[in-house]
């Protein structure tokens, strides 16, 4: 499936930004000329998450993997461009699995664990999909349970796992069975069914204003190009060891955990879900050259020193950060004590992204502010994307382009790193480009510098909430709370949250002569819509109107300012 216009693959491939390696060819290129180097390693504590023993496979073992899985997936009937919806924790079977599809033409729907059944059925629905990946259980979610229970009648389920329920297939013993192809078959699988670079190899899902989640497809080069970005800001050497937090399903995970790990051949270890000891016994246990982290976790780390003691610092170098403003103090500390750089990362699934890394900020009280501003004529930046893609700020009121400071505006983009459409949504594909083909974030920047070589974040246009790195879209869970009895009006907003960035406030005008408290509406989404638990609201206030302008839009930034800080109600 290919989505991108042939007149942009030609200006990308004749300008040297996309080439015609799959990601498949270069994982089997990789796996074969180092077959005994370490590839993937799981979570240390998998068997506490999952009931499996943690597994650490070198590029040979993984490639016999892959070529298991792709032997059983066209034995299932599954062909080019069919759609395999995947959700598992991050694991090494789920890089099996991307690089499987990668070689079959297969296109993979990973979907975070948070969700439910709620989301689950608007993907199936979305993609068409007929097949599924999960596991037996992660924690307390009882994963293929419930596949079983909302979806075995739609969909052929298999899994990981023991003691599965009725309706799902135990996917270890038929990958037990199923001859592996090698890397030649591989390859001539790919050259018989014409795979190529631009074909799309992933269907991640993200939120936004929508109602729903959005499917942003993208296709290997998309893939690639941004990973190489990864390899850029965290000055990656081939080879390289990264011990990786961040769900292994979106722009943020993928990009490093499969494009950039691809890139360099290096070693990826697992982490699921985020555990402050896991992780620094994680760094302890296998030095490190890179590895992300929220601010949050960075000041934790910082505030207390003891936590770090027998940690071997000295090949990791660069820390990637972002999701959350980032302190002053935190990036001169790091470097200071650890003599570790942080980059400041921006960026989404549909590859908008900004970098503000050492070597363009050298200045760490500029790098915690400000990004480069990059895709503008006039300025040099070291990053190889700053070079491919174009940007612009533009006022909403006006659709003028901001060309100075002081005014704030909506940071658009243009480029090969950007994705080509929603995922059979023309609407929403339609209102997310502008007249000029760039792509509108949705996020709200400004203009800064002495020399205005700069961008500031000044807010979301959108109306999301960002909780740990997940995007929430508050017209979605809106909708869901407006079916509750007792509510009669209702508005999201976020409050700041030093750990997970925000988290979810509802502000809710009670029906006449009813009560309203969090519990009801927590356990209405829980059990009655099969919500996932990131969208749940984690403070209520209740008020008698909610502020409005007079086209009757409800002022969020007025409630923001009126409710900072209050406590939940009960």
């Amino acid at each position: 499936m290919i989505l991108v216009s042939q007149e942009k693959i030609d200006q990308y491939v004749a300008s040297g930004w996309w080439g015609e390696q799959t990601m498949g060819e270069l994982f089997i290129a990789t796996a074969v000329r180092q077959p005994d180097a370490g590839a993937v390693a799981d979570p240390p504590n998998r068997t506490a998450i999952t009931g499996e023993s943690a597994r650490r496979w070198s590029w040979a073992q993984l490639l016999a993997e892959v070529g298991r899985l792709a032997a059983l997936l066209h034995a299932q009937g599954l062909r080019k461009d069919d759609v395999l919806v995947v959700q598992l924790p991050n694991c090494v079977e789920l890089h099996a699995l991307y690089l499987a599809c990668a070689c079959s033409g297969v296109l993979v729907s990973p979907l975070p664990m948070q969700y439910r059944s709620h989301e689950i059925a608007h993907v199936l629905e979305a993609t068409g999909a007929r097949h599924a990946v999960t596991c037996a259980h992660v924690g307390s979610y009882q994963a293929a349970r419930s596949w079983s229970e909302h979806f075995s009648q739609r969909v052929r389920v298999l899994a990981h796992g023991r003691d599965l329920p009725d309706g799902v297939q135990l996917l270890d013993p038929m990958l037990a069975s199923t001859e592996p192809w090698d890397a030649q078959e591989l390859r001539s699988h790919m050259a018989r069914i014409g795979l190529s670079a631009h074909d799309v190899v992933t269907i991640c899902w993200t939120s936004g204003t929508e109602a729903r989640p959005k499917g942003v497809p993208r296709n290997h080069n998309e893939w690639l190009i941004v990973g190489q970005s990864v390899i850029d800001a965290g000055q990656l050497q081939p080879g390289a060891r990264m011990v990786i937090p961040f769900p292994f399903v979106n722009m943020a995970g993928i990009s490093t955990s499969l494009a950039a790990w691809l890139l360099v051949g290096g070693e990826l270890h697992h982490h699921h879900p985020f555990d402050l000891d896991v992780f620094i016994s994680q760094l302890r246990d296998h030095p490190t050259d890179y590895t992300v982290a929220a601010p949050a976790v960075l000041s934790m780390l910082l505030k207390d020193p003891a936590r770090l003691q027998g940690v071997q610092l000295g090949r990791l170098r660069r820390i990637g950060s972002g999701g959350g403003p980032l302190a002053d103090w935190l990036v001169e500390q790091f470097a200071e004590q650890f003599g570790v750089e942080v980059v400041n990362y921006f960026g989404s699934n549909e590859g908008a992204a900004l970098s503000s890394t050492p070597q363009d900020v050298p200045d760490r009280r500029q790098r915690t502010r400000y990004f480069p501003r990059i895709g503008v004529p006039g300025f040099t930046w070291t990053l190889s994307n700053a070079k491919k893609v174009r940007t612009r700020l533009v006022d909403l009121d006006t659709g003028d382009d901001i060309l100075e400071p002081g005014r704030i505006g909506e940071l658009r983009f243009q480029g090969p790193t950007i994705f080509s459409g929603y995922f059979n949504a023309p609407e929403l594909t339609a209102r997310a480009f502008d007249e000029q083909g760039y792509y509108r974030t949705g996020d709200l920047f400004e203009i800064a510098g002495e020399r205005h070589q700069f961008y500031r974040f000044a807010g979301r246009h959108k109306d999301i909430v960002i909780r740990g790195g997940m995007n929430i879209s508050c017209e979605e869970v809106e909708g869901l709370l407006l079916a509750h009895p007792k509510v009669r009006e209702v508005a999201l907003i976020g409050y700041p949250d030093e750990v997970l960035g925000e988290r979810v406030c509802a502000v809710v005008v009670a029906q006449p002569g009813q009560e309203v408290v969090l519990d009801e509406l927590v356990s209405f989404l829980r059990s009655g819509e099969h919500v996932a638990a990131f969208k749940w609201p984690e403070r209520l206030i209740v008020v008698d109107q909610l502020p409005r302008n007079p086209l009757g839009k409800v002022l969020k930034r007025e409630l923001r300012r009126q409710h900072a800080g209050e406590e939940t109600a009960a």
